[in-house]
């Protein structure tokens, strides 16, 4: 019976320490990302406005405006569309 005893005090012991060091990673990693974020900001690039060629099957100026908002939404800015046209 005493073996027991320890076996789960080992074991609560175990399973505290391991979740301490989970949360010192996380909420280090979360500082770490704020601090190098607020040491050097990531540049924000100034979008190209590229002008609708009129070939045939191009897309026309609204809608290459809405899916360059889309490409831009989905890839958080890094995304670009140069040209579109219909299949």
């Amino acid at each position: 019976m005493e073996n027991l005893s320890i076996g789960l005090q080992l074991l609560v012991v175990g399973m505290l320490t391991v979740f301490a060091i989970l949360l010192i990673v996380i909420y280090g990693g979360k500082l770490l990302i704020k601090v190098v974020n607020a040491i050097a900001p990531e540049e924000v690039a100034q979008a190209k406005k590229t002008v609708a060629q009129a070939t045939p099957g191009a897309v026309d100026a609204p809608t290459m405006a809405v899916l360059q908002e889309v490409v831009k939404q989905l890839t958080g800015g890094k995304g670009r569309v140069e040209s579109a046209k219909r299949v």
